[in-house]
């Protein structure tokens, strides 16, 4: 337990953040896993529309500063290869 006033404020905005970024990266995985899953029933109307609302939940993320923008950037480079590999 902090002991400090300035360990005790650390404490309670660390804790605020950590709901915050969890509920963003939450979020991310469930549009991420909506993409993977139409990939995989090879529904490719479906998952061009999971695939557009996932990048646009990583270009969330990164704003947020959940996620480094080159994570997201290699995370939507894969995805988008693996819609446009579907025939």
């Amino acid at each position: 337990m902090p002991s400090h006033k300035s360990a005790i404020k650390r404490t309670r905005q660390n804790k605020k953040r950590n709901e915050r970024n969890s509920s963003v990266r939450s979020a991310v995985r469930t549009a991420i896993k909506k993409v993977r899953l139409s990939i995989t029933a090879g529904e490719k109307d479906k998952a061009s529309v999971a695939l557009k609302s996932a990048v646009s939940a990583l270009d969330g993320s990164v704003t947020k500063g959940v996620h480094h923008a080159k994570n997201a950037a290699r995370r939507v480079s894969r995805l988008t290869r693996q819609v446009d590999g579907m025939s």
